[in-house]
C-alpha cells in the first residue's frame, strides 16, 4: 500500500487515534465472526458428509430394488404402475440468520399423510421389490432435501469465511500498519515543531536578555 501523507496536526492525530482504535475493534470482531463461522461450517460440513452417506447408501438400495423388480416383472407392466404418482409433494423454503449468513431451511408437506399414498399402484400385479424399491425413496427423501439444504448452506458459508477472512486481512496487514504509521509520523513531526519552537523561544530570551544587559551597560558608561 503507498503511504498516505497526512498533515502533521494535533486534530489529525486525535482523527486518527480514533480511526485506529475503531480498527482493533472491528479486527477483533472480525476474527470473533470468522472463528464461529468456521466452527459452524465444520459442524456443517460433518453433517453433510453424515447426509451424503445415508442418501447415497438409500438410493442405492433403492436402485438394487428397482433392478430386481425388474427382472421379475415385464417392462410395460412395471412402466404402468409408476405411470402416475398418487402422491405429491410441495417443498416450503425459508431462511435463518447465522452470522449475517442467509440460510435456508426445507420443509415438505405431502399431499395426504397417509404413508400408503406414495404407491400409485395395487399390490396385487407387482412385485415386493417394486414396493421396497418405492418404500426406500420415501425413507431417503428427507434426507435428501436436508442435504441440498446443508451443501447450499456449506457454500453460503464457505463465502462469508473467505469474505471476513479478506476484511481481517486488510484490517491486520495493511489498515492498522498505516493508521499506526501516520500517528507515528505524525508524533514525530509535532514533537519536532515542538523542540524547534522551544529553541526559538530559548534564543529570543537571549537576544532580550543581551539586549537589557547592553542597555544597562551604557547607561552606566
Amino acid at each position: 500500500m503507498a503511504m498516505t501523507q497526512v498533515n502533521p496536526t494535533r486534530m489529525g492525530l486525535t482523527r486518527l487515534k480514533k480511526k485506529l482504535v475503531t480498527a482493533v475493534k472491528g479486527h477483533k470482531l472480525l476474527k470473533d465472526k470468522r472463528d464461529e463461522l468456521m466452527r459452524q461450517f465444520l459442524d456443517m460440513v460433518r453433517l453433510n458428509k453424515s447426509l451424503r452417506e445415508r442418501v447415497e447408501k438409500g438410493i442405492a438400495m433403492s436402485n438394487s430394488k428397482f433392478v430386481l423388480a425388474a427382472a421379475v416383472m415385464d417392462e410395460q407392466s412395471l412402466k404402468s404402475a409408476l405411470l402416475a404418482p398418487k402422491q405429491s409433494v410441495s417443498v416450503e423454503v425459508s431462511k435463518r440468520n447465522v452470522m449475517s449468513v442467509e440460510i435456508p431451511e426445507l420443509e415438505y408437506k405431502t399431499r395426504t399423510p397417509s404413508e400408503s399414498d406414495i404407491y400409485s399402484y395395487g399390490f396385487a400385479f407387482t412385485s415386493a421389490d417394486l414396493d421396497s424399491a418405492v418404500a426406500s425413496l420415501g425413507e431417503v427423501f428427507p434426507d435428501m432435501l436436508r442435504l441440498a439444504e446443508c451443501e447450499k448452506s456449506c457454500r453460503l458459508m464457505a463465502n462469508e469465511i473467505e469474505k471476513t477472512r479478506r476484511r481481517v486481512n486488510a484490517l491486520e496487514y495493511v489498515m492498522i500498519p498505516e493508521y499506526q504509521r501516520q500517528i507515528k509520523y505524525i508524533t514525530m513531526k509535532l514533537d519536532e515543531n515542538e523542540r524547534s519552537t522551544q529553541i526559538r523561544l530559548m534564543k529570543v530570551k537571549d537576544m532580550m536578555v543581551r539586549d537589557v544587559i547592553e542597555q544597562k551597560h551604557a547607561r552606566d558608561v
